[in-house]
C-alpha cells in the first residue's frame, strides 16, 4: 500500500481556540441567517428574534453536553464514539455516526442551495452548473489540508461577520426610531413551533467542530472554550439581526425574499444589494465548506474504526486530509443540492441533529454513570443532559405536531 494512501498516515493536530471558534462561526453563520432569516420571520412573525432566542436555548444545553464529551473522546466521528461509550453498542454506534453524516451533508446541501442563489443575482448561469462548480471547488479546497481549509474559512467568516455588523449599523436607527414592534404576536403561518426548527437549524455548528477534535491541540481545553465561543458569538448576532431585518422590511417582505438581508440591506441604505450579494455568496460557500469537512471526517471516523470500507479511512501524506472520505461527502452533497429544495433540506437537517442530540445526551448521561473514566477538565452537572435531551424531544414533538397537524 501506498504510505501516501495509509490509514496509518494520521490526521495533524493544528487547530487552536481561534482557528476552532473562526470554524464554528463560519458553519453556524453561514446559510442560516443569509438564507433562512425569511423563512423563520414568515413562519414567527415579529416573534422571531425570541425563536431564534428559544433555538440558541436548545442548542446551547446540547453544545455544553457536547464539549464534555469532545473533552472526554476527542477523536473523528465524535457522535459516534459518545454513543458507543454510552451504549456500549458498536451497531448503535454506526447508526448515529451515518445520521450525523447524512444531517451534515444534507445541511451543506440547504446551505450550497442558498449560495448559489445569491450567485445567480450576479451571474447569469443556469443553477445545476452553479452547484456544480461550486461542489467542486468546495472539495478541492476541503483536500488541500485542514489547516489551509481553515485559514480560508476564517478569512471568509470575518468577512461574513463584517457583513453582518454593516446590516446591523445601517438597520438599527430604523429600529430604535420604532420599527416593526417585536412584542406583538403576528404569525403568517406554520407556526412558532416551526421557526425555532428553523431557526435551530442556522446554530448548527458546534456538533461539526467536535468531528474534527483529532486535528485540535490541547482538545481537553481548545474544544470547550471554542463551543462556547461560537455560540454565544452567534446567538448575539442572530437574535439582533432578526429585530432589525423586521423593522427595516416588515414580516410580509422579509419572508418572501431569496435574499432576504440583501433586502435589508437595499431598504435600509438605498443603495443596490449587488456587493451585499458577494457578501452572502461568500459566507453560504463557507458553510458548505465546513460541512463537507465534518462530513469526510464522520466517513473517515467510522472507517477507522471498522464500521464502513476501509478506503474511506486512507489519508493522504501529501495534505494530510481524507481524500476518498471526501470526495464521498461531496458527492452526496451534489446530489441533494441538485434534487432538494433548501426549505426540506433544512427541515430534515434540523430534525435529524435534535434526534442526534438527544441521543448524544443520553449517552452522556450513561457515561457518568460510569466509574472506569477518569472526568475531564470540562464537566456539566449531573442533570444538565436530562434537560438537555427533554429540551430536543420537546421541540422535535412540536415540529411532529405541527407537520402532521
Amino acid at each position: 500500500m501506498n504510505k501516501a494512501d495509509s490509514p496509518s498516515a494520521g490526521l495533524r493536530r493544528r487547530l487552536g481556540v481561534v482557528a476552532l471558534t473562526l470554524y464554528g462561526v463560519g458553519v453556524t453563520v453561514g446559510a442560516g441567517i443569509y438564507v433562512l432569516i425569511g423563512k423563520v420571520a414568515g413562519l414567527a412573525g415579529t416573534q422571531a428574534p425570541l425563536a431564534f432566542l428559544v433555538a440558541a436555548l436548545v442548542a446551547g444545553m446540547s453544545a455544553m453536553s457536547f464539549a464534555e464529551l469532545s473533552a472526554r473522546f476527542p477523536r473523528s466521528a465524535g457522535e459516534a464514539i459518545y454513543v458507543r461509550e454510552g451504549f456500549g453498542s458498536a451497531g448503535f454506534a454506526l447508526i448515529m455516526g451515518f445520521m450525523v453524516a447524512i444531517a451534515g451533508l444534507v445541511s451543506a446541501g440547504a446551505v450550497v442551495v442558498g449560495s448559489s442563489g445569491y450567485i445567480a443575482s450576479l451571474i447569469s448561469l443556469p443553477l445545476w452548473i452553479i452547484i456544480l462548480i461550486l461542489i467542486l471547488l468546495l472539495a478541492g479546497l476541503a483536500i488541500w489540508g485542514i489547516a489551509e481549509s481553515v485559514a480560508i474559512i476564517g478569512f471568509v467568516t470575518l468577512v461574513e461577520i463584517a457583513g453582518l455588523l454593516v446590516i446591523l449599523v445601517v438597520a438599527a436607527p430604523d429600529a430604535l426610531a420604532g420599527g416593526a414592534p417585536v412584542t406583538s404576536m403576528v404569525f403568517t403561518g406554520g407556526g412558532f413551533t416551526g421557526a425555532v426548527v428553523i431557526a435551530f437549524f442556522a446554530f448548527i455548528g458546534f456538533e461539526d467542530m467536535v468531528n474534527v477534535a483529532e486535528e485540535v491541540r490541547d482538545p481537553e481545553r481548545t474544544m470547550p472554550r471554542a463551543i462556547l465561543a461560537t455560540l454565544l458569538i452567534t446567538t448575539v448576532l442572530y437574535v439582533a439581526l432578526a429585530w432589525v431585518s423586521i423593522a427595516v422590511t416588515g414580516v410580509e417582505d422579509l419572508a418572501t425574499s431569496d435574499a432576504p438581508l440583501g433586502l435589508v440591506f437595499e431598504r435600509a441604505t438605498g443603495w443596490s444589494s449587488a456587493p451585499f450579494a458577494v457578501v452572502a455568496a461568500f459566507a453560504t460557500i463557507n458553510g458548505a465548506l465546513v460541512l463537507i469537512i465534518m462530513g469526510s471526517r464522520v466517513l473517515y471516523g467510522l472507517a477507522t474504526q471498522h464500521s464502513l470500507p476501509r478506503v474511506l479511512g486512507h489519508v493522504w501524506s501529501v495534505t494530510g486530509t481524507p481524500v476518498p472520505a471526501t470526495l464521498t461527502a461531496a458527492g452526496f452533497v451534489l446530489i441533494c443540492a441538485l434534487v432538494m429544495p433548501i426549505g426540506i433540506l433544512a427541515q430534515v437537517g434540523a430534525v435529524l441533529t435534535l434526534a442526534t442530540f438527544a441521543t448524544v445526551n443520553i449517552a452522556l448521561i450513561a457515561i457518568k454513570r460510569r466509574t472506569d473514566l477518569v472526568p475531564p477538565r470540562f464537566t456539566v452537572p449531573v442533570w444538565w443532559p436530562w434537560l438537555a435531551t427533554l429540551l430536543s424531544i420537546t421541540v422535535l414533538g412540536g415540529e411532529a405536531a405541527r407537520l402532521l397537524g
